[in-house]
This record gives structure tokens, sequence and C-alpha cells, in this order.
């Protein structure tokens, strides 16, 4: 799993490319959570176009960093969710959380 982050006019977005599982999301969180810290975004852009795999690790990746968010006036998007991956996100309830963008954008 790969994670590329880029910060601009106060959107950090985070490419997500592979897959998303116990194994790998340790390393996502920490890498995301030092990003949210250092530039304090308005906005976070969870791309997930390319992730291939995801459980319920994912769903918990996705709150975790909602938590961190919110406390700093924040807000989510998940962008390029589609088919399963979205199927999977919305049954996790994330809708409540975060909003749902069709295109992802590199």
């Amino acid at each position: 799993m790969a994670v590329r982050l880029n910060f601009e006019d106060g959107v950090l977005r985070a490419v997500l490319d592979g897959e998303i599982d116990h194994h790998s999301v340790q390393q996502m969180r920490r890498e995301i959570d030092d990003a949210i810290v250092r530039t304090s975004p308005k906005t976070l852009v969870l791309d997930v176009r390319r992730v291939s795999f995801m459980d319920s690790s994912g769903i918990g990746l996705v709150m975790g960093r909602y938590r961190l968010l919110h406390g700093m006036g924040g807000k989510i998007v998940i962008s390029g969710a589609a088919g399963k991956l979205e199927k999977i996100l919305r049954i996790g309830g994330l809708e409540k959380i975060a909003s749902f963008e069709k295109e992802g954008k590199e």
C-alpha cells in the first residue's frame, strides 16, 4: 500500500494505492496523521480509486481521520470510490461523516 500526499489551498489529498488491510493501515495512518498535524487542512480528500481491496481496517482509517479533523474544524471527502469498495464504505456508514465524489484526480 502506498500513500501519496499533496497539500494545496487548504486541501490535503491522500492518494491511496493497493490494498487497505490490518497489515498496511498502520503506516497509512501515521503518514496521513503526520501530514494533518503539519498542514491543518480544512479538507482531507481520500482518493481511493486505485485501492484494489479494503477490509474493515479501511473504515477505521476513515473514522479515525474524521475524529482528528473534526476537532480541527475540517471535513473528509472520499474520492473515486466505485463498485464493491463504494458499497463497503457506505454500508460502514461513512456517508454520515464524509462526502463522496465520483472522480479522483492526481
